[in-house]
């Protein structure tokens, strides 16, 4: 299996000056710091980090993991990042936005299943989480930040087993140039891929996009 994480955006919606991958958590590792320690001491031996902004930072403070770059990162959103990290990929792979706090069990569970993933958060969501619905089969049939009534929070973490990672990367590229991955998640869905949730409610993560989700990221994880 190897790893893919996405740390290509300009992370505005935080206000930093440095990518919000680098933001250092209580425990004074920054998020890419424990997402890179989290799936090594699960067993991920390749990890892929796609970069853009100020992308020497992250490539200097983490010199041991391959990289890829999104040259256009600055028009361009998370749909076309995965799809760099995608690239002469023959894998299982697991991807997270680059800006996802977690605890191990999150990964663990992940990487245990035997079908396409996507990690969960039963709890009722607001307008900015991506929310997702299933059929009486479990499996996924929406995914996006505009479903209504949607049954959790989709949390930035998911696994495509290597027989679809082709598929997934056409779907990708279906996609327009500001569309999140969840709309090549939508694509394959529709060509019927199927994708299942996994209910990670029990275990803390949290995907930090504005200074409220930082703060509360910094309680969450404070020792």
């Amino acid at each position: 299996m190897k790893a893919v994480i996405l740390a290509a955006g300009v992370g505005s919606r935080l206000g930093r000056p440095f990518p919000k991958s680098l933001s250092i958590l209580p425990t004074g590792e920054t998020i890419l710091g424990r997402q890179i320690r989290l799936f090594r001491e699960a067993g991920v031996r390749e990890i892929i980090v796609v970069v853009g902004f100020k992308k020497t930072l992250i490539m200097e403070q983490h010199p041991n993991v391959y990289y890829r770059y999104n040259p256009v990162f600055y028009i361009t959103n998370t749909s076309k990042s995965l799809l760099c990290g995608l690239e002469d990929l023959d894998d299982d792979v697991l991807w997270v936005n680059g800006d996802v706090v977690f605890d191990p069990g999150v990964v663990q569970g992940v990487m245990a299943t035997t079908h396409n993933v996507v990690a969960v958060d039963r709890k009722k969501c607001g307008e900015e989480e991506v929310k997702y619905r299933t059929d009486e089969d479990g499996r996924i049939t929406a995914i996006s930040k505009t479903i209504e009534n949607g049954e959790g929070e989709a949390v930035g973490m998911n696994k495509v087993l290597a027989a679809h990672v082709p598929a997934l990367a056409r779907a990708l590229a279906r996609c327009e140039d500001q569309d999140y991955f969840e709309r090549g998640l939508e694509y394959m869905i529709r060509d019927k891929v199927p994708f299942k949730p996994l209910d990670i409610s029990e275990h803390r993560c949290i995907e930090v996009d504005f200074p409220e989700d930082w703060h509360a990221a910094q309680q969450m994880f404070a020792g």
